[in-house]
């Protein structure tokens, strides 16, 4: 290769270089925007007193400290409700969504098509909506749907109050997040089992493969390592962002002796009903370190060397 044809080469390289740029420059500028810039103002804002008028007044540690020594509610009933939800809703809601993505690939195209409109159109609604359809079900009343077929059949002999106890309120509630729970990554597994190379399939049988189960576990999987972790990703961040179903469902807020109150709903309890947004912003950091920790846990099961 002579000194000419090195010089375009590099330009040529320049060039695609400089267009990748050009392609993922908005979605960067973005990014920075409305994630990054927002992430640190928070950071720096749980440091600080601030009410959303005057300017922020530093307090050093104090937010954390009150949060994991004074606050209650948080210690009590945010925190452990969050946790609890999280490792219920996250984890059977993904294995599900894997299991509806592997039955629907396995029908034609015109009956999976709208099985996959059917079960991902929760998601889209939003958990207010959803609540709405939930709420008239577990009515306590006899106009609840649960409580007339009960008071019909004769199995009990007053409504019984399904959103006033605690205890049927979170299952309720986890019963609501988990039907709700076909979102994105639902339909990421779906895409990434449909296009796994179907070659590698009967090579497999050819080995000795002998039934379906060895072929989800052996190929299906190993396969779509991506999707899986994309899924993954989506069903912590879901889960860990919830917020409002309680209430929506009981139609308080706080919610019966703080039922299903989850730290979203503590956050923005503090940030805009008694604007105290230093406080929420290291409820906002403590929230964000425990998705991280839990990223980090799905990363090393379904992270690829390719």
């Amino acid at each position: 290769m002579n000194k000419q044809e090195v010089i375009q080469s590099g330009k040529k390289r320049k060039r695609k270089f400089n267009s990748a740029y050009f392609f993922i420059g908005p979605y960067a500028i973005i990014f920075l925007i409305f994630v990054v810039l927002l992430i640190l103002i928070s950071f720096l804002l749980s440091f600080t007193y601030y009410d959303g008028v005057n300017m922020p007044r530093f307090i050093g540690l104090s937010n954390y400290i009150a949060l994991f020594t004074q606050d209650l509610d948080f210690m009590q009933s945010a925190l452990p409700n969050t946790i609890k939800y999280a490792l219920i809703v996250g984890p059977v809601g993904y294995m599900l969504a894997f299991f509806l993505a592997w039955v629907l690939a396995q029908l034609p195209r015109r009956f999976r098509n709208v099985a996959a409109i059917i079960l991902y159109s929760p998601s889209l609604t939003g958990s207010v909506l959803i609540s709405v359809v939930w709420k008239a079900m577990f009515s306590g009343d006899s106009r609840g749907y649960i409580n007339y077929l009960l008071l019909n059949w004769g199995i009990t002999n007053e409504p019984l109050q399904f959103l006033q106890d605690k205890t049927t309120i979170f299952i309720i509630m986890i019963f609501v997040g988990i039907w709700s729970s076909m979102g994105i990554g639902f339909l990421a597994m779906l895409s990434g089992i449909l296009n796994t190379n179907r070659d590698i399939y009967e090579a497999a049988y050819v080995d000795g493969l002998k039934n379906r189960f060895q072929e989800v576990i052996y190929i299906t999987i190993p396969s779509m390592k991506p999707q899986m972790m994309f899924g993954a990703v989506m069903a912590i961040v879901g889960t860990f962002n919830s917020a409002g179903l309680a209430s929506a469902l009981t139609g308080a807020s706080p919610t019966p002796q703080l039922a299903g109150w989850l730290i979203s709903d503590h956050m923005q309890d503090y940030a805009f009903s008694r604007m105290e947004m230093g406080y929420a912003s290291s409820l906002s950091v403590v929230l964000l370190m425990m998705v991280l920790v839990f990223y980090f846990v799905a990363n090393h099961f379904f992270r690829s060397d390719d």
